[in-house]
C-alpha cells in the first residue's frame, strides 16, 4: 500500500510513536513529511534547503540534516540553523538518533566526489565532531540492538560495513566488510535493524529490499514496484509495518507510476526497535 506519492527523492522515515505518525523526507525538495498511516494524510513543512533527515526533538519539533549542517526547526516549520560545518557543495544525507539521543549523520558533496564524504554525530549540547572520513555517500546508519555494533552503508561503493562501539559512547573500531553488493543489483540505500539484529536494506536501483543475518549473509528479499528503492523503517503500534520510501529522480516515467511513493508493507516477518527522539 502506498501511502505518499510526490517525492522526487524520499527519504528518511522514522516512526514517532507519540502521534503514530511517520515522518520522512523529500531531500531536493527540503520538504519534511508527516504522514498519518491510519488517515492517509500528509502534512509538510517546506525547508528553504536539502533536507537529508529530520528527527524528532525531544522537546518538540525535528532536528534536521540539511545542506549547511544541523538545524532546529518547530512545529511551525521556522528553521534555524544551530550548527553550519559544511562548506557549500556539501549537504548532510542520511541522519538517525542512537539510543542516548545523540544523532549520527552522514554528508556527502553534491556530485558524490569519492572520499569527500564523512560521518558526524550531533550531540545534545548541539556540538559537533567527524566520526569517519574517507566516505562517498554515507547512507542506512543503525546498531544492533545491544548497541555493540554500529552499521554504515557507502551507497556509491557498494558496501555494508560494521563496527564495535558501545552504547554510552561514539567511538567507532575494526570496521569490516558485512555485505558488498555487485552494482547491477542495485546499490545499498537507506536501512533498519529489527528486533533480532537482522538488517533490512532498500536497494536503490535494485527494485527491492534485502534482509541480512547479523553476520552479513543474505536472508531474503521483498520485491518492490519501484526502481529506486530509497530507505526503510519500522513502524506502527506494534511496529510490525515495514516502510519503504522511494524516488522518482532521473527516471523517465509513464503517467501514474507509484516510483516517489512511501510504502508500508504490512508484517514482514519481524518486528522494529523503537526509535529515540533527538535529546537535544
Amino acid at each position: 500500500m502506498a501511502i505518499h506519492g510526490t517525492a522526487k527523492v524520499g527519504e528518511g522515515p522514522v516512526w514517532d510513536p507519540a502521534g503514530d505518525r511517520l515522518h520522512w523526507v523529500d531531500i531536493p525538495a527540503g520538504h519534511v513529511h508527516t504522514s498519518d498511516p491510519a488517515t492517509g494524510r500528509t502534512s509538510t513543512i517546506a525547508l528553504p534547503t536539502h533536507v537529508g533527515a529530520a528527527v524528532p526533538r525531544r522537546e518538540g519539533g525535528f532536528v534536521a540534516a540539511t545542506s549547511a549542517g544541523f538545524a532546529a526547526v518547530d512545529a511551525g516549520g521556522a528553521m534555524t540553523v544551530r550548527r553550519a560545518i559544511l562548506p557549500d557543495g556539501q549537504r548532510m544525507n542520511d541522519a538517525k538518533c542512537d539510543r542516548h539521543g545523540r544523532l549520527w549523520a552522514g554528508s556527502t558533496t553534491m556530485d558524490f566526489q569519492p572520499g569527500e564524504g564523512a560521518l558526524h554525530v550531533l550531540m545534545p549540547d548541539w556540538t559537533t565532531r567527524v566520526l569517519l572520513n574517507g566516505l562517498t555517500l554515507p547512507n542506512g546508519l543503525d546498531w544492533s540492538p545491544d548497541g555493540r555494533t554500529f552499521y554504515l552503508a557507502d551507497t556509491m561503493v557498494g558496501e555494508i560495513s560494521a563496527f564495535d562501539t558501545e552504547p554510552g559512547d561514539t567511538t567507532i573500531r575494526r570496521r569490516r566488510t558485512l555485505f558488498r553488493i555487485p552494482s547491477e543489483r542495485g546499490m545499498p540505500d537507506g536501512l533498519s535493524v529489527d528486533a533480532t539484529g537482522c538488517l533490512w536494506v532498500a536497494m536503490w536501483g535494485g527494485d527491492r529490499v534485502i534482509r541480512l543475518s547479523p553476520d552479513g549473509d543474505l536472508l531474503g528479499e521483498v520485491p518492490m514496484p519501484v526502481h529506486q528503492p530509497s530507505s526503510c523503517a519500522f513502524g506502527g503500534p506494534r511496529l510490525d509495518v515495514l516502510y519503504v520510501t522511494s524516488a522518482r529522480d532521473g527516471l523517465d516515467l509513464p503517467a501514474g507510476d507509484p516510483a516517489g511513493s512511501v510504502f508500508a508493507i504490512d508484517r514482514p516477518g519481524a518486528v522494529g526497535l523503537p526509535s529515540t527522539p533527538f535529546a537535544g
